[in-house]
């Protein structure tokens, strides 16, 4: 496979991307995590347990990493990690505990015993969560967790403790607050072993039109001014999981993507999609012919795609790039391109 990567191209090598958006209100503004977690394998769990203090040990900084991850692939502010985190470290002491009351929760991988009630897990959440298999998993106990959290109006405006409250309905609604900052430790210690590679898509050329402008509110990327014919490189390494023709009329009408198009035709032309890591999608349209790539197969960053062109709806040849925060990319999953690129020390 081609690959084009030198001098001309911007690599950046940095950590895990935190972007700035606004919450669909308008009203506050939160770190958001630009796609899902990356892997428990990538953490290093030695800086986590040693945000969390010296009382816990890579067990616990495992639990606190599938923790984050968990929010990180719902797309959750930075806040909710905190909050689930913060709950966990109470509760259990970030230890997944069985319970005498609930004999079944010995068949499953604990790290010690809790006496309350009928309380099982990461965050002591009784049968009435779930079944005792979910209920166990440091995952599946997370996702019961926010699940609850995302239903309370106003969580994102409580303080950590004040949320944790509304979810646990605990009998000590303060001892939460202890326990905040030891969270936040453990979340900047996550993120900083993440790590990724990236480069410009079309070293050299510039954005002639913007992510969701005025005049093009639903514009979910940015165009890319390549010359025709100049080589697409995966910005990032993935999996391809798409490569199609879309091009059509408005009435739905199949047309060739080997030749340009025009303003009057529906659809990004010749197109691919990979899948990165940290649950991120790139897409890459408009391309003159045919990609390079196919399905299933694994690409390193800066490997060739295909090549600039003018297919689909186009008025000109140049390179339609989109950034998506899930690999099931949607328009309220869509990413400002050049706010991305920017945060790996790259400029659009």
């Amino acid at each position: 496979m081609k690959r084009l990567i030198g001098s001309t191209a911007a690599v950046a090598v940095g950590l895990c991307v935190w972007l700035v958006l606004a919450t669909a209100s308008g009203g506050g503004r939160h770190a958001y995590l630009a796609g899902g977690g990356c892997s428990v394998a990538d953490a290093d769990r030695f800086a986590v347990a040693r945000a969390l203090g010296d009382a816990f040990g890579q067990v616990q900084a495992r639990h606190a990493i599938a923790i984050w991850q968990v929010g990180a692939d719902r797309g959750l502010p930075e806040q909710a990690m905190v909050i689930a985190i913060t709950t966990a470290i109470q509760e259990s002491g970030l230890r997944v505990l069985a319970n005498p009351a609930v004999p079944d929760s010995y068949d499953y991988t604990h790290d010690g015993e809790g006496f309350d009630h009928d309380s099982v897990g990461l965050f002591q959440q009784r049968q009435s969560w779930g079944p005792t298999e979910v209920l166990m998993d440091p995952e599946g106990s997370a996702g019961l967790f926010y699940d609850k959290l995302v239903s309370i109006e106003g969580w994102e405006s409580m303080t950590v403790a004040q949320a944790a409250q509304a979810v646990q309905v605990s009998a000590f609604p303060d001892a939460y607050a202890a326990h905040e900052d030891q969270a936040r430790a453990a979340v900047e210690a996550i993120v900083d072993g993440c790590v990724g590679q990236w480069v410009h898509p079309t070293p050299g050329a510039g954005i002639v039109s913007g992510w969701r402008t005025d005049a093009r509110p639903s514009h979910n990327g940015v165009d890319l001014g390549a010359a025709r014919g100049a080589a697409i490189l995966a910005a990032s390494a993935g999996e391809v999981v798409t490569v199609v023709c879309n091009a059509h009329t408005p009435a739905g009408r199949q047309l060739s993507c080997d030749v340009d198009g025009s303003p009057q035709i529906m659809g990004c032309g010749w197109y691919v999609e990979i899948a990165h890591a940290q649950n991120l999608l790139t897409r890459y349209c408009h391309m003159g012919q045919r990609p390079s790539v196919n399905v299933g197969e694994q690409v390193a960053t800066g490997d060739v795609l295909g090549y600039v062109g003018s297919s689909g709806r186009s008025s000109g040849p140049h390179l339609h790039l989109e950034v998506h925060r899930s690999h099931n990319p949607t328009f309220d999953t869509a990413l400002s391109p050049q706010e991305f690129f920017s945060s790996k020390g790259i400029k659009l």
